[in-house]
């Protein structure tokens, strides 16, 4: 059955909300309670201040939180939610999660999609798969058959209906920002190139289980990987399945660019000459990278999760983005 997502959105801020008032006047009445046992009454306060109301209150944009709630860590945003959704959906992908069972999945060192299916009520009939090399690239487009956003997208189509899909995807693009001319589909990709693993971190106080393979500030390359389904061969893996041929991608591409420069003029030409400035950089950058990756590739890395996050991610700090 079809399902907006604006429904969902507006039926948990209206239960989350619902909880706050209801938490505020609970200790409000056990303020008057004391204030009566003890004899104050009029002369301790009490109401209780919204800054000080230890549960969720969600306003729809940043600009609506009245000054009496500032200071109060537990105000969201509509924002806030629609992230939270994402990296659930991230959490899916890799099998952290499912749409069939509750709870955690897969949270075991080296788990694999084996593993996933052993867990399942009935393995023959999932309802959406986690991808199965633990690897999710985030490109400036769809190069590769399980890029972060298609699959993002087949989640949401899982999820909530084929019928509501396009209404769904731009809800979830108007949160994540203004609203801006680019389809749905360009602002998620935006989101996961350049702010899904800062707030990653964020949730996850600067201890993130996804890591971002990142080749640098021109965007040539990036991906995710769970932490928790780590192999030592993975990044063998990554550089020969996605990194090499995203390389072979752009030498195909700037050959294309300087064909089509070649009879062009006027302002198609020099867009051209744009965008083959930008993947110059990128197969630049992506050189580079590919190096620090081979290298890595070689020593087949193994890992600890015993040892934590800050230890395990340090072993790769030449190919991770940095933790901010």
């Amino acid at each position: 059955m079809a399902t907006l997502i604006k429904d969902k959105y507006e039926a948990h801020k209206a239960e989350v909300n619902a909880r706050f008032d209801q938490l505020r006047a609970n200790e409000e009445e056990l303020n008057r309670i004391f204030a009566r046992i003890y004899n104050m009454e009029g002369e301790v306060p009490v109401e209780v201040e919204d800054k000080y109301v230890s549960v969720a209150r969600i306003f729809d944009t940043a600009e609506e939180i009245p000054e009496s709630y500032k200071g109060n860590r537990y105000v969201r945003t509509r924002r806030d939610e629609i992230v939270s959704l994402i990296s659930y959906a991230v959490g899916c992908m890799f099998g952290r999660y499912s749409l069939d069972v509750d709870g955690l999945v897969l949270a075991d060192q080296g788990a694999t999609v084996d593993d996933y299916l052993a867990k399942m009520p009935d393995p023959e009939r999932v309802t959406f798969m986690p991808d199965s090399d633990n690897v999710l690239p985030i490109t400036d487009d769809e190069y590769f058959g399980d890029d972060v956003v298609a699959k993002f997208v087949e989640f949401v189509r899982v999820a909530y209906g084929d019928e509501t899909l396009e209404q769904n995807l731009r809800f979830v693009a108007d949160s994540l920002g203004p609203a801006a001319k680019a389809g749905p589909r360009d602002v998620i990709r935006a989101y996961f190139i350049k702010d899904f693993f800062a707030d990653h971190c964020k949730t996850y106080k600067k201890r993130p289980i996804y890591w971002l393979f990142d080749s640098g500030k021109k965007n040539g390359f990036k991906c995710l990987v769970y932490m928790h389904r780590y192999q030592p061969d993975l990044v063998a893996r990554i550089r020969t399945d996605y990194v090499l041929p995203q390389q072979e991608r752009y030498r195909t591409r700037l050959g294309h660019l300087d064909d089509q420069m070649a009879v062009a003029e006027g302002r198609q030409k020099a867009a051209l000459a744009k965008e083959r400035k930008l993947v110059e950089a990128q197969a630049a950058e992506l050189a580079k990278y590919e190096e620090k990756v081979h290298h890595l590739a070689d020593q087949m890395v193994k890992i600890d999760l015993d040892d934590g996050v800050k230890v395990n991610y340090a072993k790769f700090a030449d190919v991770l983005a940095k933790i901010k």
